[in-house]
């Protein structure tokens, strides 16, 4: 289980919406979010509804103002409870070239050097076979992140990135 509880204003003042499931749209109860306190579980939060946008990770803490989740803005209006289970696997294909083309390489590890390990200057697309992963924009896990679950993205804008660059990636687990 999770709960997660969404503040107007900074340092969890104001309005406030508390969630315990996915919601796909909770804008219509508060205008805006500027503070985050997650009780439990981890969340990927969104800045539209029906989870679209920009996106997420949080974990169980406060983040007393949006710059704390790296937020571009207050404005967040839909999130999902991560569900993991027991005896999870992990299992993630990255390719060179958009629509699964070009070069291949698969990962069941983190990889803190995209380049130094498997050469690959660019990742176009993937397909996350099991387990959730994170994407960062520079090597040992820094920069801009984007949160994947099970499915295929067959171009970088389809997991929140504007370009192709992903230099580490990580699985993320409870």
């Amino acid at each position: 289980m999770g709960r997660i509880v969404f503040f107007e204003d900074k340092n969890f003042q104001g309005r406030r919406y508390e969630c315990d499931s996915d919601c796909s749209d909770f804008h219509t109860y508060l205008s805006c979010c500027n503070s985050i306190r997650v009780e439990s579980g981890a969340w990927v939060v969104y800045e539209r509804p029906n989870y679209t946008g920009n996106r997420y990770l949080l974990t169980r803490g406060d983040y007393p103002e949006y710059l704390g989740w790296m937020g571009l803005n207050d404005c967040l209006s839909s999130c999902k409870l991560i569900r993991f289970t027991s005896g999870m696997q992990y299992k993630v294909q990255l390719y060179d070239k958009p629509d699964f083309t070009g070069q291949a390489i698969e990962s069941i590890e983190d990889c803190p050097s995209v380049l130094e390990r498997f050469r690959l200057r660019e990742v176009n697309s993937c397909k996350v076979l099991d387990g959730y992963w994170i994407f960062y924009e520079h090597p040992n896990y820094r920069g801009h992140q984007y949160f994947l679950e099970k499915g295929n993205y067959r171009k970088p804008v389809e997991w929140g990135a504007v370009c192709p660059t992903v230099q580490s990636f990580r699985r993320f687990t409870e």
